[in-house]
């Protein structure tokens, strides 16, 4: 079975095929990183009319490398929820669109349950029951699944997803957009004991909050540069050293990555699953590998790094899931749900 899936929940506008799950026939992405770079994140209305601009063409050069056309389709899935209103509602249109015109089933996919299955595409799939940590921009939560749609929400931030902290810390310091690549390579050169950072300590034993850690980088580096609290935030990265900068960028990773290991391990002893999987954008992040290689008893199958970050093939690959247990969905009742848990999608 060959599915068509397509993404659009953020600022990525991509398409995918996979075969039968398991073989990724074409992945074509379109970033608009560059456009977002020069705002310090993504702007909304900006990333719509960018989708709108290459949904099409990208859809068109996913099936051209795959050197398939239309009748070798067997369904198409895309991106419903959760995400930026006006970037769902292009990809949704274009599959609503495509799937009457060309007269596909249509399967609309949960995009953060859609992360975890870009691990799927891996030469051995994960065995159930799997513990599934998602890390990326908007998302940081702990989910055991149990099998195919029969999964429990653990734990999940309070308020900032950590790529939002990380995003929030560089810019701070003064690194660059995205911030967690920036901060990675950064904190190559620095000391991630230089400064002392606190862990949040939470009800929850698996949830995280990020925020207060953001705050106790702003504090810090404050103290460092001997300016008080009034001071513009945004004009504290002019008085930092590169030495300073560096330092603070490990620091501040450390701390963050040890947050999320904490509870992944805490999660492992009490529920033993066969298998731990990383999703998300932060799973390309190489201190988190190093720290779970060093704290979880088993191997980890990361998916590769460029299915890491929003693509197609992550849904294509939970739609053809979905087609062996669920119906399609009608194109015209489908509709876009910019907020929607993982406690609600269990299927």
């Amino acid at each position: 079975m060959k599915v068509l899936g397509i993404e659009s929940s953020c600022d990525e506008t991509a398409a995918s095929v996979v075969e039968d799950g398991r073989i990724l026939l074409s992945n074509v992405v379109n970033s608009q990183i560059d456009i977002h770079a020069q705002y310090g994140g993504v702007v909304p209305e900006v990333a719509a009319r960018s989708h709108i601009e290459v949904v099409n063409p990208v859809i068109n050069q996913a099936l051209a490398d795959a050197q398939l056309t239309w009748d070798d389709i067997d369904a198409i899935a895309v991106t419903y929820a959760p995400g930026l209103v006006g970037s769902l509602l292009v990809g949704t249109l274009a599959a609503r669109t495509l799937a009457l015109l060309k007269k596909k089933p249509l399967f609309p996919i949960h995009h953060v349950e859609a992360h975890v299955y870009a691990n799927f595409l891996n030469n051995k799939a994960p065995e159930f029951p799997m513990l599934a940590l998602i890390v990326s921009g908007g998302h940081s939560q702990l989910v055991l699944f149990r099998d195919h749609g029969d999964y429990e929400l653990l734990g999940q931030t309070q308020d900032d997803a950590i790529g939002e902290a990380f995003d929030k810390v560089a810019k701070i310091i003064g690194l660059p957009y995205p911030g967690g690549p920036a901060i990675a390579a950064a904190a190559l050169d620095g000391d991630p004991f230089a400064y002392p950072l606190p862990k949040a300590k939470l009800a929850g034993a698996y949830d995280f909050s990020f925020s207060g850690l953001k705050t106790a980088v702003l504090r810090a580096v404050q103290r460092e540069v001997g300016v008080d609290i009034t001071f513009p935030s945004h004009e504290l990265a002019g008085l930092l050293s590169d030495v300073q900068r560096d330092n603070f960028a490990a620091s501040f990773q450390r701390i963050a990555i040890e947050t999320l290991v904490d509870k992944t391990q805490r999660a492992f002893t009490a529920y033993n699953p066969k298998s731990v999987v990383i999703a998300g954008g932060v799973a390309a992040n190489q201190e988190l590998r190093r720290q779970l290689s060093e704290r979880l008893p088993l191997q980890i199958d990361y998916a590769p790094m460029n299915l890491c970050t929003d693509n197609g093939a992550m849904v294509a690959t939970l739609g053809y899931y979905y087609a062996q247990k669920k119906q399609p969905t009608n194109p015209f009742d489908l509709e876009v749900i910019p907020s929607l848990s993982m406690t609600k999608t269990t299927w």
